[in-house]
């Protein structure tokens, strides 16, 4: 793409890559004078993949973040980082990396629009993965990635372009279609058709990138996710102790804007969380919360799906924090 600059640089002990799937974001801000930084989170396209779950802390992801602002040797306020997490079908956890830096370093983030999936604080003591798998059963997605190496010799199996392919064309709003693709379909996944928004292109640069690195370091942010919640509850606590604001009314004080698909995004239609957003829950949580944009007929992969329509949601918003 004209104008964009691939990198590699070095943070929080790990080779981080910048760039793709939001590309279509990059240009539009970069034709607005902004200067646009796009990274792959560890375990993801180029970026390095450590192998152990245990890598994928909270204070490990949100580390990396904050490095990578420090290592392009700007200050906040010149920079539209858009946190990304690879492939749009995994997307949800770049968004959940943008809250925790919210959450967690409330001093480096100025503004934040965030993607499909909202802030929402755990509140139980039962682990993330025990309720998923008490309200899904046993063969969810999630569930089912916790084992090691078990998700990993099933996609092998399966193709890297078929597994591409079946996670971002067949997409459904059903929490438990995502679990229904392994093991279905044909071998090649040449006989389901494309969406507009996606290429043949695509699939092939998204395809190359799991057969180089694998899919270790992407399961391995649902394997590392109770350890990553847990994490959360006790800075909140130990906030609350301390008599500060345990809210992510840290997004600086200054304001949140959620975007959201609509009727074809799996995420919305997770159990409670339209009723949680929309019927005051998210707002008390993120006190700074200006507005949230339910996108109509489209799916998870919004920021592709209507790559200028987004473009123009950034803009308007991160505009009004500029001097």
């Amino acid at each position: 793409m004209e104008g964009v600059r691939h990198r590699t640089v070095p943070v929080n002990g790990i080779s981080m890559h910048l760039w793709y799937s939001w590309r279509h974001q990059i240009a539009g801000l970069a034709s607005r004078g902004y200067r646009a930084v796009a990274p792959d989170l560890r375990g993801y396209g180029d970026t390095e993949a450590p192998a152990s779950p245990a890598a994928y802390s909270v204070l490990h992801l949100v580390g990396d973040v904050v490095a990578l602002i420090d290592s392009l040797g700007q200050d906040k306020k010149q920079i539209n980082l858009s946190i990304y997490s690879g492939v749009r079908g995994w997307a949800r956890l770049g968004a959940i990396v943008a809250w925790n830096l919210c959450l967690f370093r409330p001093d480096r983030v100025k503004a934040l629009v965030n993607l499909s999936v909202p802030f929402r604080y755990y509140y139980s003591d039962r682990k993330p993965v025990e309720s998923m798998r008490a309200l899904f059963g046993d063969k969810y997605y999630i569930c089912k990635f916790q084992e090691p190496g078990a998700a990993e010799a099933e996609f092998s199996q399966l193709g890297t372009r078929f597994i591409m392919r079946k996670f971002l064309a067949d997409s459904k709003p059903d929490p438990n279609h995502v679990s229904e693709f392994q093991g279905s379909g044909s071998p090649s996944g040449d006989e389901l058709p494309l969406p507009p928004w996606l290429s043949e292109e695509d699939i092939h640069y998204y395809a190359s990138k799991f057969e180089k690195s694998g899919f270790t370091g992407g399961l391995n942010y649902y394997r590392s996710m109770d350890f990553r919640v847990k994490q959360c509850q006790h800075l909140v606590i130990h906030w609350q102790e301390l008599g500060a604001d345990s809210t992510v009314g840290g997004v600086t004080g200054k304001g949140a804007y959620h975007v959201h698909g609509g009727d074809l995004d799996l995420v919305y239609h997770m159990p409670g969380v339209q009723e949680y957003i929309h019927k005051g829950g998210f707002q008390r949580d993120v006190p700074f919360l200006q507005d949230v944009v339910v996108m109509e007929s489209v799916g998870h992969f919004i920021n592709q799906e209507r790559g200028p329509e987004v473009s123009d949601h950034i803009y308007n918003f991160i505009k009004k924090f500029q001097p």
